[in-house]
Formats: C-alpha cells, sequence, structure tokens
C-alpha cells in the first residue's frame, strides 16, 4: 500500500472548506511509518547529507528517523524561545500574520549538506523561511523533502531554486 492511501483527508478541519491531511495515519501504521523512512532515506542515501532539520512539529517526527537512516545529525526549526542557546531566526508570513521560527547558532557549520523536512507543503511560505535561515548558516541545502504537498497551493513553485521531492502528492 503506497504511503499516500495510508493518510487520512479530514473535512472542515480546522475551519469549514478545508480538507485536513492527517499524517497521523501514516506514523501509527509500523509498515507506513517504515516505508515512508525508508523511502525517503534510499532517495538521499547517496548524497553525503550531513543534517537533517525538521520544521516544528511533524517535520521532527519524520526528520529523526531519516537522520538516523542516513547516518546523520538532526537540527530542530523551532518557534521562538524553544531552544536554550543563542538563536538565528527568521520571520514569514501567513495568511493571517507572521510567524518566526529559529535555529541555534552552532547547529550548522559552513557548507554542510542539509536536508529540509516537513510533513507537508502548502504555500511554501514556512519552508522558504527555512531555507533563508539555512543559508544564513551557511548550509548547502540538496533539497526540501515533503510527505504531502497540497499541488494547487504553489508551494513548490517558491522553493525551485533549492529543490523540492514530495512523497505522496494530493488534490487540495
Amino acid at each position: 500500500m503506497p504511503i499516500k492511501s495510508r493518510i487520512r483527508t479530514i473535512e472542515n478541519y480546522p475551519k469549514e472548506g478545508i480538507l485536513f491531511r492527517d499524517i497521523t495515519t501514516l506514523f501509527k501504521d509500523p509498515q507506513g511509518l517504515q516505508l515512508t523512512v525508508n523511502t525517503i532515506a534510499d532517495r538521499y542515501k547517496d548524497q553525503k547529507i550531513d543534517k537533517i532539520v525538521g520544521i516544528e512539529a511533524r517535520g521532527f517526527m519524520i526528520g529523526t528517523p531519516v537522520a538516523y537512516a542516513l547516518g546523520a545529525g538532526f537540527v530542530p526549526l523551532r518557534k521562538p524561545g524553544k531552544l536554550p542557546a543563542e538563536t538565528i531566526s527568521q520571520s514569514y508570513a501567513l495568511e493571517y500574520g507572521t510567524d518566526t521560527i529559529e535555529a541555534h547558532q552552532d547547529a550548522i557549520a559552513p557548507n554542510e549538506r542539509v536536508l529540509l523536512i516537513d510533513d507537508l507543503l502548502a504555500t511554501g511560505g514556512t519552508a522558504e523561511a527555512a531555507c533563508l535561515l539555512l543559508k544564513e548558516l551557511g548550509a548547502q541545502i540538496v533539497e526540501c523533502a515533503v510527505i504531502v504537498e497540497l499541488t494547487e497551493l504553489g508551494g513548490a513553485q517558491r522553493l525551485q531554486a533549492h529543490g523540492v521531492e514530495t512523497f505522496a502528492v494530493v488534490k487540495y
């Protein structure tokens, strides 16, 4: 059974008219979780990835086992105030305001090869901010990997310079 078929769609969540793609059904299924981690790791196994970077919070869930499978380190990108050491931050626009993500200043050494991972790509604002933050740290972004892409929202176009790989494309 493919990755896409293990993702639940919930209508009208978190508000009317939204089709929410719920990956908890993928992660609770042992074969689904293994399939996802192995599929992502297989794509990047020969690309000499130094660090996997996961965006809070579901990017942590998939990023950590992929890092383990690749023998790479894991770096979390978090909301402000969640990291204990000195951080750098990047703000980005949302439909309803702005948000910010942060990383430790020493999380990535200059020229380290990183793979950015998140669960879902919609408009691409968060991932674009993550890429800007990673570039500021001196990272070489290998690619942006997502489990689900909502193609009609155009997020992949915002990330073209870095490349995007999607493992379960769904229509919005």
